[in-house]
Formats: C-alpha cells, sequence, structure tokens
C-alpha cells in the first residue's frame, strides 16, 4: 500500500478522548469536590478566596472536559484549553500554599512523617468515593496538602498528554491537513478505479477480437 492510498484512510474527524477515563481529569474532580469543601469548612463566609478557589477548581477540571470534546475537529483549540485548565490548577496551588503560609501551617514535603503515605494515598486513588469519606475528618492542613499534592499530579500529567498531542499534531496535522489528505486519497481512490476500469475494457476488447478471429476460422 502506497503512501497516497494511506492518505485514503485518513479520517477528517479525531476520536474524541475517553476524558472520564484520564487519570488527570479524575483527580481534577476530586480537586474541585475536596476544594468546596475545604472552602466551606475552614474560609469565612463572605471571603472572596472562596468564589477564586472554587472557581479556579471547577475551572481545571471543565476545560479538561471542553478540550477533548473541542478536539475532535480541533487539536489547536484541545491545547488551548488543557492549558487554561493547568493554569487555572495552578492558581489553585497558589491559594492553598497562601493558606497555609498565612495560617502558619505546616507544608509537607520529603522528610515530613506523613508525606509518604500521603503521596501513596494520592497516587493509588483518583476517584472521589476514595477521598469523601475524609472530607468532614481531615484538619484544614491535612486538606491543604493533600490539595496541594493533587494539583502537582494533575500538572504532571496534564504535561505528558499535552506532549503527546503536540506530537500527534506535528505528524499527523490538525483539521485542515486531514481534510486535505482526505481529499487526496479520495481522487486517488477515483484514478486507481478509473485505471482498472480501463485495464478490464482492454481485456474485454482483446478477447472480443480473438473470439471474432476464431468465428472467422469456422466459417473459412
Amino acid at each position: 500500500m502506497n503512501e497516497e492510498t494511506n492518505k485514503a484512510e485518513t479520517p477528517v474527524l479525531r476520536k474524541q478522548a475517553n476524558w472520564e477515563g484520564l487519570y488527570f481529569y479524575q483527580k481534577s474532580n476530586v480537586l474541585y469536590q475536596l476544594t468546596f469543601a475545604f472552602t466551606r469548612r475552614f474560609l469565612t463566609r463572605g471571603d472572596r478566596t472562596i468564589d477564586q478557589m472554587v472557581q479556579a477548581a471547577r475551572s481545571g477540571k471543565q476545560n479538561i472536559v471542553e478540550g477533548s470534546a473541542d478536539g475532535v475537529t480541533s487539536m489547536e483549540m484541545e491545547l488551548k484549553l488543557l492549558n487554561v485548565a493547568r493554569s487555572s490548577i495552578k492558581e489553585l496551588k497558589e491559594d492553598y500554599e497562601d493558606y497555609l503560609t498565612s495560617r502558619h501551617l505546616t507544608r509537607w514535603a520529603t522528610g515530613h512523617d506523613r508525606y509518604d503515605g500521603m503521596l501513596k494515598f494520592c497516587r493509588k486513588h483518583n476517584s472521589i468515593d476514595d477521598y469523601q469519606p475524609y472530607f468532614e475528618r481531615w484538619t484544614a492542613e491535612e486538606m491543604a496538602n493533600i490539595a496541594l499534592t493533587l494539583c502537582h499530579m494533575v500538572d504532571k500529567m496534564m504535561t505528558t498528554y499535552q506532549k503527546q498531542l503536540e506530537t500527534e499534531f506535528i505528524t499527523e496535522g490538525g483539521i485542515k491537513e486531514r481534510m486535505t489528505a482526505a481529499r487526496l486519497g479520495y481522487r486517488t481512490n477515483q484514478r486507481e478505479e478509473i485505471a482498472r476500469l480501463k485495464q478490464e475494457l482492454e481485456q474485454a476488447y482483446r478477447r472480443i477480437a480473438e473470439l471474432e478471429e476464431r468465428l472467422k476460422g469456422l466459417k473459412g
């Protein structure tokens, strides 16, 4: 199969990603629900930070969904929306860090006696059902550190995913390139079909000529 024939098989629309199955989406959903519970429990009603944090968490989650949907027709738009999602997650990360700093709470890092356990828990669990039972039990310090760990994991996973999309875009192009490839493939198929029919017609003419010669011989 030659390169032009391969173009005939190029789909114009990309298959939509199963965003619900993406680990970074699942963790971003946990971040949203956790942030909603965190702001309700530990921030004073009327504090503008509540809306900022909840909206940042929601933006992270929603732009992953919208990016996956728009990616069917525009990989460029998917990449842009994923960048928006990452920016929102980074904004949320800053808010949690500010919360810990302003209240003189501890940011768990390597060497802290809770760090390894927290890291293992967040790596293993992606479902909201694994976190929600703790929303009313964790302290502010615990919830904030869990959230920061999830922010870091989501950003790292999304960075890897974006690099994969960028490689796909370079090798396969966007929708304009796929439409061109599809049109070229269609025209190639037409030319090949016409050539095949011409060959069959020529063979039929030769066969008729042979039969006519045999008929003349029988009559003679």
